[in-house]
């Protein structure tokens, strides 16, 4: 039996569905990531204003406060943009986010940040330039950018070794 031919199909059923299967990016948050040893680099504490910070936290069960009172997922884009509209560039979101909190309730926070960011940015854009921020030269939306800029602090929790008495400690 010849069997030359049937490498020559499997190569071509290969490229065949190489070339019809669509090759999806994952999609995620542009977010610089932490140092790998926070240790080398010194840390440099701010004084943040009375009023300037908005504290973000998700609990472990997902839930949601703004400020240490609870909130939903719908609400809280119309408070990012009320703050930041109220207290200018001199503004910090502060988020903080339990080990433990699923992935989904930390990016569904993430968008809603990022989505009030942009509904002001485009508001801005319309009222001093007359379109919306998408149609904006670089040099316009650079200044948008400057006028409204993404203030977002993250607080990470680490988890120390297991101490002498068997239990963990957080940082």
């Amino acid at each position: 039996m010849n069997t030359t031919s049937t490498a020559d199909i499997s190569f071509m059923l290969l490229i065949f569905f190489l070339v019809t299967t669509s090759m999806d990016t994952d999609k995620g948050l542009t977010r610089q990531l932490p140092p790998d040893n926070p240790m080398e680099e010194q840390i440099q504490e701010s004084q943040i204003k009375e009023g300037m910070l908005l504290r973000l936290k998700i609990d472990a069960q997902g839930l949601l406060t703004c400020n240490d009172e609870p909130m939903s997922m719908k609400q809280l884009k119309a408070r990012v943009m009320d703050f930041v509209a109220r207290t200018g560039p001199e503004h910090v979101i502060q988020l903080e986010a339990d080990r433990l909190a699923s992935y989904d309730s930390y990016f569904n926070v993430q968008n809603e940040i990022v989505a009030a960011y942009n509904l002001l940015r485009d508001q801005k854009a319309r009222k001093d330039y007359g379109y919306a921020f998408v149609q904006c030269s670089d040099e316009q939306k650079e200044k948008l950018r400057q006028a409204i800029p993404q203030r977002i602090s993250e607080i990470y929790q680490t988890v120390e070794k297991r101490g002498e008495n068997g239990k963990e400690g957080a940082q």
